[in-house]
């Protein structure tokens, strides 16, 4: 197992910091290491602060990701434009995709780079597929459900409009059994 790294090691509102700072994308590496010296003085004082490489490394990551959530907003702005603001079958395919391909490409990065995943990386792509699938699965259950109440509408209204049918025009009430019998009204 790979160990985590030196920014995942600090207390929480240092690594919190970095984090923020690195998603305003504003500061230079070292306007970055000098705001961290600034803003944790104790910390920077006793060699606490992640080195520079390890901020570069971290911040690379963090860059990857953002533009990934970034390309994510764009589609869906796409989507929203294109099929309007209610969320359909279409968007809810393409979120559950999004997943899919999120956790499959943050899989394969890990294992092009040689870094092994930590048992906790793979149950989060674990429980991210599954959580695609389960959308997939709704989905799927949604439309069928749609369909049987739109089908059980139609043969009501099917049952109505031969019920209201008199017997004029050759239409005997063999005929109209038959007829139900065939659409599966009775």
């Amino acid at each position: 197992m790979g160990r985590k790294s030196s920014v995942d090691r600090q207390a929480p509102g240092v690594r919190a910091h970095i984090l923020k700072r690195l998603r305003e994308n504003r500061l230079t590496l070292d306007e970055l290491i000098a705001d961290l010296r600034t803003t944790f003085p104790d910390a920077a004082a006793s060699g606490e602060l992640p080195s520079r490489s390890a901020l570069h490394r971290f911040g690379q990551g963090v860059r990857e990701i953002v533009a990934h959530e970034r390309e994510m907003a764009a589609a869906a702005e796409a989507l929203v434009a294109e099929l309007g603001e209610e969320f359909d079958a279409k968007s809810g395919a393409l979120l559950a995709q999004a997943v899919t391909t999120l956790a499959s490409k943050t899989a394969m990065s890990a294992i092009q780079a040689d870094e092994p995943l930590e048992i906790g990386d793979v149950l989060d792509l674990a429980r991210a597929a599954k959580a695609a699938q389960e959308v997939r699965s709704l989905n799927l259950r949604e439309r069928q459900a749609v369909a049987k109440a739109a089908r059980e509408k139609l043969l009501e209204e099917q049952k109505a409009k031969l019920d209201a049918m008199d017997s004029k025009g050759g239409v005997t009430e063999d005929t109209k059994r038959e007829i139900r019998k065939v659409l599966g009204i009775e």
